[in-house]
């Protein structure tokens, strides 16, 4: 039996992510070239899911199979990981999963292990299901890390924990911003975002249309630049929000390699008014000042985004210090008077709240009167979009004053 191309694609992305700790997506985009859609869309399912649910296939694989899986070779544990979660999430015949788990193994030249994987693919084979169905509620049945549930449950209580856990291991919605010209998708409530069955590869290209979420594109909106003022974008590639604002705007990134890749989107969106400067962000160069308004779309733990990023779960840590240098920075260079947005999509008072409240800044309580729907659950003065409750990422946003 061979391997379909599909499920080799997701075979050699589920192993670069956890024997060379490559990015999910970076992987993807290398495994699946050469797939049609139809098998391209299948090997990001499988790999994306496997990437995801792999601590309650872990333990699936340790309980049914009666193996340790830090005792496992790696090529053998990823075949494992990717047959189980066939057999435990997706509608597919059991003995084809356990077949090309078996012919994953043969193919990695591990031919001592073929049996062995055999044996221990055919007792999932007929219990996982069940296994899965008996796990209690929690961050094991939907394979999270205890610190991320234990930090929701602390700031949203336990009942919406354990809501975000589930939404963010299903598909989100596909939304985009239009740029120009016209398009065939749904309208939603943010301006400009269009709901869609997918991305038109051609529109990107042409730059008509950018892929954003409804709660990225809230927090550039929520800047509220006007055509003449000055504004500083402070960690603004791969560009998405700073292509958005009005005005004079200054786009700054610390890496070469993302600020060229910011300079390659600002051309292909159009966005004359964008100006890119390859920088520190918590030491600006002393050329950058007096400006009107500022956006920090500060690096975070990504913990609205894990729908979208299956590894990062796997890796987010907090950056409250950081995003409070970055803030700080950001403010120095604002006129007085003038407005910043601090935005993260995260879902984590440590990076919220706390970073603002430590900053010291004034904040400007009309955001929430601006946007009722997407006000905060206990501090109406800032906006938190919330997965579970928006069909959106997660994103936290307080516009301050300087």
């Amino acid at each position: 039996m061979s391997v379909t191309p599909a499920r080799r694609a997701a075979y050699d992305v589920v192993r670069r992510v956890f024997e060379d700790d490559a990015y999910a997506d970076r992987a993807f985009r290398s495994a699946s070239q050469g797939l049609d859609e139809r098998d391209r869309a299948l090997a990001q399912r499988l790999a994306y899911g496997t990437v995801q649910r792999v601590r309650t296939l872990d333990h699936a694989i340790e309980t049914l199979g009666r193996r340790p899986v830090r005792k496992l070779d790696a090529p053998v544990l990823a075949a494992l990981r990717l047959g189980a979660y066939q057999l435990g999430y997706l509608e597919v015949a059991p003995h084809a999963a356990v077949n090309e788990s078996v012919e994953l193994v043969r193919a990695a030249h591990l031919e001592r292990a073929v049996a062995f994987t055999n044996a221990v693919m055919r007792r999932p084979a007929g219990g996982i299901r069940a296994l899965l169905d008996s796990l209690p509620e929690g961050p094991l049945k939907h394979s999270y890390p205890d610190w991320i549930f234990d930090v929701w449950q602390r700031d949203f209580g336990e009942e919406d924990a354990l809501a975000l856990m589930r939404a963010q291991n299903e598909p989100q919605e596909t939304v985009v911003r239009l740029v120009r010209g016209e398009i065939d998708g749904e309208p939603t409530d943010i301006p400009g975002a269009y709901r869609v069955a997918r991305v038109d590869e051609h529109a990107l290209d042409e730059g008509r249309v950018w892929p954003q979420s409804r709660a990225s594109q809230l927090a550039a909106l929520a800047v509220g630049a006007g055509e003449d003022e000055r504004v500083l974008d402070s960690c603004a590639a791969p560009g998405g929000k700073a292509t958005m604002l009005r005005g004079d705007v200054t786009a700054v990134e610390l890496n070469e390699a993302r600020a060229r890749e910011l300079e390659e989107n600002v051309r292909r969106l159009g966005a004359a008014n964008v100006h890119v400067v390859c920088a520190d962000a918590t030491k600006l160069p002393p050329a950058l000042e007096g400006f009107d308004r500022a956006l920090v779309d500060a690096p975070c733990s990504g913990l609205g985004v894990l729908a979208r990023r299956p590894d990062l779960r796997w890796r987010a840590r907090p950056l409250p210090d950081l995003q409070l240098a970055l803030l700080r920075a950001a403010a120095e260079r604002v006129k007085p008077g003038g407005a910043l947005v601090y935005a993260v999509c995260t879902l984590n008072v440590d990076e919220n709240e706390a970073v603002v409240e430590a900053s010291g800044l004034p904040v400007d309580a009309s955001l929430g009167d601006e946007w009722p729907q997407f006000r905060h659950p206990r501090r109406p003065e800032f906006l938190l979009t919330l997965p579970h409750l928006h069909g959106t990422s997660g994103f936290f946003i307080a516009r301050l004053k300087a």
